[in-house]
């Protein structure tokens, strides 16, 4: 299994990494900052971790400064044990919220198990990290990386800023580029989710004027204050045809009839139809899952 590399300015890369299901061969990406002092943003699963350390050898990257965390789901996380291991001086940033699933990572495992199944043994179990490697990113400092807690995806996302990227996870969205040329933009908000706190991240982002946004899921964008307002648009238009679908009480098909709607309503989806079957599969399971959190969240208030 090998890992695509991406050059995305002198200093940028994207390490595209590919776990062994259907559908997602573009759309998990390591981040590596290369120069003075080199980092990555998120590890990937710890199945493509041989991918990953295959990839930044090929960059020459021998040691790294930073290993940077945005969330310790195990598709950004999952290979964090791997990854500490081969980098034994590099310290990790993270969430203070999930450094303890992540040295003990049997509840992070069983919990992913439960949600996602199959998915979650395709992308492989977490090896513990012992304590000392994590600096909480509300603790971190640094002269060329700021950290910005960005609670809505997961309660401990964060994101991180350069003077040229911010490495948003999730916090932005998932963003596409399409073969097509179309570019597609969803949001991510499984449960539980709380639609003020995502967009005061969001909020919390766009005053600090990024230039360009790097995605977690998947690929880079300038322009990133105008992709961040736009995703903050989405957000408010799920919830108001969400809520519209809550009142109509169609409990049958529920679901069914928000992801119609969503696809018709929503412009940002319209690349959805240029996805091949497998992509289309895989899209529509997230877009269910970000359904139901809005789902509970609406219910709620």
């Amino acid at each position: 299994m090998n890992a695509k590399i991406n050059p995305i300015a002198d200093n940028l890369f994207l390490i595209t990494l590919l776990p062994p299901i259907p559908g997602f061969d573009n759309f998990i990406g390591c981040w590596l900052y290369k120069g003075k002092r080199s980092f990555i943003v998120d590890t990937g699963p710890s199945v493509t971790s041989e991918a990953l350390t295959g990839a930044l050898r090929d960059l020459e990257v021998s040691r790294l400064d930073y290993i940077f965390l945005t969330h310790i789901h195990i598709d950004h996380a999952g290979g964090i044990g791997d990854i500490a291991a081969h980098f034994p001086e590099s310290p990790i940033i993270c969430h203070e919220a999930g450094i303890s699933h992540l040295v003990d990572p049997a509840r992070l495992w069983e919990g992913s198990v439960k949600t996602l199944g199959k998915t979650a043994r395709a992308y492989g179990p977490i090896k513990p990290v012992s304590f000392d490697r994590f600096i909480q990113a509300d603790q971190f400092k640094s002269d060329i990386v700021t950290s910005v807690l960005t609670p809505g995806h997961s309660p401990h996302h964060v994101s991180y800023l350069t003077e040229k990227y911010l490495f948003a996870g999730e916090a932005g969205g998932v963003f596409l580029s399409l073969d097509s040329g179309r570019e597609y933009l969803r949001p991510a908000t499984p449960p539980r989710f709380f639609l003020e706190i995502s967009t005061d991240s969001i909020d919390a982002l766009i005053e600090k004027n990024p230039l360009n946004i790097c995605y977690g899921h998947y690929g880079s964008k300038g322009n990133a204050v105008e992709m961040l307002n736009k995703h903050r648009n989405q957000l408010m238009l799920w919830e108001k045809i969400i809520k519209k679908e809550i009142q109509n009480n169609n409990d049958d098909d529920f679901l069914t009839s928000c992801f119609n709607r969503l696809l018709k309503e929503d412009p940002l989806l319209a690349g959805f139809f240029r996805m091949d079957a497998s992509v289309q599969k895989r899209e529509q399971g997230f877009i269910i899952n970000s359904i139901k959190g809005y789902e509970g969240y609406l219910r709620s208030v």
